[in-house]
């Protein structure tokens, strides 16, 4: 077994407004979520508001789930961004530089510095701790279905795959010497369930290595696809009560489907379901202390406003 995940703080243990069950939740069932077609202007304000911690030349955000860290050009994203928030928040020699974030669709933490060497510095650190698997980003998920173990690491071969127009993580059986020369990359999670309640779980991850999707499609082969996960939850089926996986190939993204039950614990309608965002958190990031022995320096994002109040829904509590 791989390494313990560490618990969360206390002052997460209770999300706020926690101790009240939410009733039905309207026409916005999603609190937190980034606002659509916000302009540049707005989109600093949004991410200024999200700074979490500055400690000398490095700045962390909790970044809203769907903004993406990099785009096309042209596109608005927080990378193009970043000479204005650099201003913003007083930076004027040195503008800041991402050194690691979560993706477009997972929220989360993301760590920017205005000092390229300190930037170098991190992200070599990254790197060697990957390859000694040694994990330092912990996520928080919730899924639709229960891990049948509380705890373990999940292992699988994955691909990039170009299917009607989009690229989709697949999954690769035996992987051949020449696939991995293709691009086919071993990837490694560890998994601990928190808390369970209503068919679903609360549970925190620990990839130890770094693939496009990897935890989704780590949670798809557990057969607990996470909430909100319209990208690749339609490859697990379900008969007679019992799932199992359907052929990645011929399964293209489509709209997550919950069963009753859990629409009626969410308070959710079909149609507010299809709009679930990911419930895929960057929790905690674990960085270097100063010197080479001090214990490991630890940045905490707290949860968005719409997951906790998904855990209160489901009766989950963060222990």
């Amino acid at each position: 077994m791989g390494p313990v995940v560490p618990e969360f703080s206390r002052h997460q243990r209770q999300p706020r407004g926690s101790r009240q069950r939410s009733g039905p939740l309207g026409d916005q069932p999603f609190p937190g979520l980034l606002p659509k077609n916000l302009s540049r202007e707005e989109l600093v304000d949004a991410l200024r508001a999200a700074v979490v911690d500055r400690k000398g030349p490095l700045v962390t955000l909790n970044k809203p789930q769907g903004l993406p860290v990099t785009g096309k050009p042209g596109e608005l994203t927080l990378f193009s961004v970043l000479p204005e928030l650099s201003q913003s928040l007083g930076l004027r020699e040195q503008e800041l530089q991402v050194v690691r974030a979560s993706g477009k669709e997972s929220s989360g933490l993301v760590l920017l510095s205005s000092c390229p060497q300190t930037a170098s510095r991190l992200q070599k650190y990254f790197i060697h701790a990957r390859r000694a698997q040694r994990p330092t980003a912990i996520y928080c998920a919730v899924t639709d279905g229960i891990p049948a173990a509380s705890e373990g690491k999940i292992q699988a071969a994955l691909k990039l795959e170009h299917i009607d127009g989009v690229n989709l993580t697949v999954p690769v059986k035996a992987p051949s010497r020449k696939d991995i020369l293709e691009g086919v990359k071993k990837t490694l999670s560890h998994f601990r369930v928190v808390a369970t309640g209503s068919g679903c779980a609360l549970v925190q991850l620990q990839p130890l290595t770094v693939f496009s999707s990897q935890l989704q499609v780590h949670m798809v082969l557990q057969l607990c696809p996470v909430l909100g996960d319209h990208m690749y939850s339609a490859r697990v089926g379900t008969v007679l009560g019992q799932r199992f996986l359907l052929p990645a190939e011929n399964n293209k993204p489509q709209r997550q489907v919950l069963d009753e039950a859990l629409l009626r614990c969410l308070h959710l309608t079909p149609s507010q379901a299809a709009q679930l965002p990911l419930h895929l958190h960057l929790h905690r990031l674990l960085l270097p202390g100063t010197r080479a022995r001090d214990t490991p320096v630890e940045l905490l994002a707290p949860l968005p406003p719409y997951f906790s109040r998904t855990l209160q829904c489901l009766g989950l509590c963060l222990q």
